[in-house]
């Protein structure tokens, strides 16, 4: 009888316990399903399982206080924070580097931001999550598609067919800069002629020289076989 009593007597606390962990899976889904969307490495799963964490931390932080803090001093964002700091490692995980480039910076951010919204769940700030999970997807979407608009207009990608040379891309990266064209990302990519490699330069084409004068002078180099721009 007395189990049935204790059981009742924290019914409330359990109800809020499973709304708040449903809660951390529809909010950490949401942002997951972007992220599965456009093929990243952590999508829905590994979102709704750090925010899901995240919250169950803030809810055994809650938990512990009101149970022990009459008997000893607790602090109830000190798991909190440890979580804060802690998902640093599995955002590292979703960084990739190629070549020069590094990739997954977007993913371990918001890898970061939805464990925030699961402690903010957890401690149940659903106003502050719900509003930040609405802000990141937003960010993730709206913004991601604005960029892509902005960077089409500016931004050419050239390719560049020259011989495996040491600091050959140095040379080249320096004649296309000597030009007046910024460079925003270059890349390697794989040749099937041996003693060959391509190089994908991303640039920012909105100076003054067209983008046939800059081939021109790229084919002047003598170590350059073909260049082409997609």
């Amino acid at each position: 009888m007395w189990l049935i009593n204790y059981i009742v007597s924290q019914s409330d606390f359990y109800i809020s316990m499973i709304l708040r962990l449903a809660a951390a899976c529809v909010l950490g889904g949401i942002i997951g399903f972007e992220r599965e969307h456009v093929h990243r490495p952590a999508g829905l799963r590994t979102h709704i399982l750090v925010c899901v964490g995240s919250a169950l931390v803030m809810v055994t932080s809650e938990f512990i206080y009101y149970r022990y803090s009459s008997h000893v001093n607790v602090d109830p964002a000190r798991l909190g924070a440890q979580v804060i700091s802690g998902i640093g490692f599995l955002g590292a995980g979703t960084i990739i580097k190629e070549g020069i480039s590094v990739k997954g910076l977007t993913t371990a951010a918001s890898l970061w931001a939805v464990s925030c919204v699961g402690i903010a769940v957890g401690i149940g700030f659903y106003s502050g999550a719900i509003i930040a999970t609405v802000i990141i997807f937003l960010i993730l979407v709206v913004i991601k598609k604005t960029q892509g608009k902005i960077t089409m207009q500016k931004n050419a990608r050239l390719f560049i067919h020259t011989r495996i040379k040491k600091g050959e891309v140095n040379e080249l990266s320096g004649l296309i800069q000597e030009m007046g064209v910024k460079i925003k990302r270059t890349d390697f990519v794989s040749s099937e002629i041996d003693g060959e490699m391509v190089i994908r330069f991303t640039l920012d084409i909105s100076g003054q020289v067209s983008m046939a004068e800059l081939i021109e002078a790229i084919l002047c180099h003598e170590h350059v076989r073909r260049v082409y721009e997609e």
